[in-house]
């Protein structure tokens, strides 16, 4: 398993992890995003989405309506798993349509349906450590997505003071 963390002091660092997110994912990666309520797992979405040309006023949480979709530079499909009943529920909603698709598919509360997630995804947990402090820990067990782990910790490394990066 390979994963790097980025620590984040403001949103303007949270702006820029997203934008190095945003450069590095290619169309069809999964991201699963894991945390409690309040941690930037939709902070985080709407950092990517912008730097790939979303408007910010469009992209939003989607826990009411359990699907966003973002035009940008390619699609990108903001699911949350927080309202659903089970793997099941998750299940009709045609996942697999998001995972084979041309776009980036970000799952927020993916540790609710894990199971249901495609063999090669990018896991991001975050979490607060202040009012404007995340910690984001991206770890893959997939060699074809180390390379984005190495992309994101080269483009943020001059912001993270303490970056740290486990090959």
């Amino acid at each position: 398993m390979q994963s790097f963390t980025f620590l984040s002091r403001n949103e303007q660092e949270t702006q820029r992890l997203g934008a190095a997110l945003a450069a590095a994912l290619a169309p069809g990666t999964t991201v699963a995003l894991i945390g409690t309520l309040g941690a930037g797992k939709t902070r985080l979405v709407q950092a990517i989405a912008a730097a790939l040309g979303v408007p910010p006023d469009q992209a939003t949480s989607p826990t009411f309506v359990l699907v966003n979709e973002y035009p940008g530079r390619f699609p990108v499909y903001h699911i949350d798993a927080y309202r659903l009943r089970d793997e099941d529920e998750f299940l009709q909603l045609g996942p697999e349509e998001y995972f084979d698709s041309p776009g980036l598919t970000f799952i927020e509360w993916a540790d609710r349906i894990r199971d249901c997630l495609p063999p090669n995804y990018l896991e991001i947990h975050c979490e607060a450590l202040g009012e404007t402090e995340r910690r984001f820990t991206l770890t893959t067990k997939s060699a074809a997505l180390l390379p984005i782990l190495e992309r994101i910790h080269k483009a943020t490394a001059d912001i993270d003071l303490s970056p740290e990066f486990i090959p």
